[in-house]
C-alpha cells in the first residue's frame, strides 16, 4: 500500500462549552502547532462576550486564524469558510507545522474536508427579492415553498432559519435545479491527512451547568452593554445571520422589550443547551474521531498520546 504523503492537520472538535479552546492552547504548547478557529460566530467583528471569544491576552500568546475577519453586517457561509481557511492551512503547513483546526461549527468542518458542490455565487438582487418576501410572508411560509419545490432539502432546514432557506430558494431561481441534487456531487481528497479529536461529554447534566455559568458570566462581563452597542449601529438588524447567533438573537429581543431578564436569560441558556444538542448529535454521526468525555477525566493526556502517535516525532 503506497504511503500517504499528504500533509498533516488537526480537527479538535466539541459542543459549545465543552473546553475545545483550552485544549488547543495545551497542545500548541507542546507540539508545532498553529490554531484556525472553526466557528460561524467568532468571526465578526466586536462580537466578544456573547460569543465566548478567547480574550485579547489569550489570543496574544494562541494566535487563531479566522476569527475577527468580517463585520457583522457581512453574511459568512461555510463556502466562505472553506475559501478562507484553505490557504490558512497551506501557509501553516510550508512553514513545517500543523495547522489543528478548533471549533464547534461542523458544517464548516464539513464543507472544508468535503468540498462544497459547484453552485452558483450569490446575486444581490435576486436575495434583496427573498428577503422582501420573507418579510412580508414570514419565513415558514417560504419554508413551506421550498418543500415544495426541494423537501429533501427542506427536511434538513429549519423554518426559521433564514440564511439557509434564503441560499437555497436562491440557488433554485438560478439554476431550475434543486440545492440537494446540486450537493450530492462528488468531491476530490481533502489535500491534508487528518486526525480528528473530539469533546464529547457523556452526562450532559455537567455541560448544561458549565451553559448556564458561562452564560451568567457573559451577563456579569457585560454582554447586554455589547448588544446596545451593535443595535446602534445602523447597518445591523434581526435577521442577520450574526444577530441570529445563539444568546444575540435572545438579546436582541430582549432590548426589544419582548422578554424580561429572566426569561431573556432561561431562553438564552435554552437555545444554547439547544444548540450543544445539535453539535453533539453530529458528532457522534462522526464515526472517524478519537472521542474523549472532558467531565470525567481531563483530555489533555490522551489527546497528546493521539496527536504524538499521529505526528509519528516525540514532543
Amino acid at each position: 500500500m503506497p504511503i500517504d504523503q499528504r500533509p498533516l492537520a488537526i480537527f479538535l472538535m466539541g459542543p459549545t462549552a465543552s473546553g475545545k479552546t483550552a485544549l488547543a492552547c495545551e497542545l500548541s504548547d507542546q507540539f508545532p502547532l498553529d490554531l484556525v478557529s472553526v466557528d460561524s460566530a467568532l468571526v465578526y467583528r466586536g462580537m466578544n462576550i456573547g460569543t465566548a471569544k478567547p480574550d485579547a491576552s489569550t489570543l496574544a500568546r494562541y494566535p487563531h486564524a479566522l476569527i475577527d475577519i468580517r463585520e457583522p453586517s457581512q453574511p459568512y457561509s461555510a463556502a466562505d469558510f472553506a475559501a478562507d481557511a484553505l490557504p490558512v492551512m497551506q501557509r501553516i503547513s510550508a512553514r513545517g507545522r500543523v495547522p489543528l483546526l478548533v471549533g464547534g461549527t461542523g458544517l464548516y468542518f464539513r464543507a472544508l474536508q468535503q468540498g462544497l458542490s459547484d453552485l452558483p455565487d450569490a446575486n444581490s438582487a435576486l436575495r434583496e427579492r427573498l428577503f422582501a418576501e420573507a418579510q412580508q410572508l414570514g419565513w415558514p411560509a417560504m419554508h413551506a415553498r421550498l418543500a415544495a419545490l426541494d423537501p429533501v432539502a427542506a427536511a434538513r432546514i429549519g423554518a426559521h432559519d433564514a440564511q439557509r432557506l434564503q441560499r437555497a430558494l436562491e440557488v433554485i431561481e438560478l439554476t431550475g435545479r434543486p440545492l440537494s441534487e446540486l450537493q450530492r456531487r462528488g468531491h476530490a481528497r481533502f489535500p491534508w491527512r487528518v486526525l480528528k479529536l473530539a469533546l464529547l461529554p457523556e452526562d450532559r447534566r455537567a455541560l448544561h451547568a458549565r451553559i448556564a455559568q458561562r452564560f451568567d458570566a457573559m451577563l456579569a462581563d457585560g454582554f447586554l452593554d455589547e448588544m446596545k452597542t451593535l443595535r446602534a449601529r445602523h447597518d445591523l438588524h434581526a435577521d442577520l445571520p450574526a444577530i441570529r447567533a445563539v444568546g444575540y438573537r435572545q438579546a436582541w429581543e430582549h432590548l426589544d422589550g419582548k422578554t424580561d431578564a429572566a426569561e431573556f436569560r432561561d431562553r438564552a441558556i435554552f437555545a444554547t443547551r439547544q444548540l450543544a444538542k445539535r453539535q453533539i448529535t453530529w458528532l457522534r454521526s462522526d464515526v472517524g474521531a478519537r472521542v474523549f468525555d472532558p467531565d470525567t477525566a481531563h483530555p489533555l493526556a490522551r489527546a497528546v498520546d493521539a496527536v504524538e502517535l499521529f505526528l509519528g516525532r516525540p514532543r
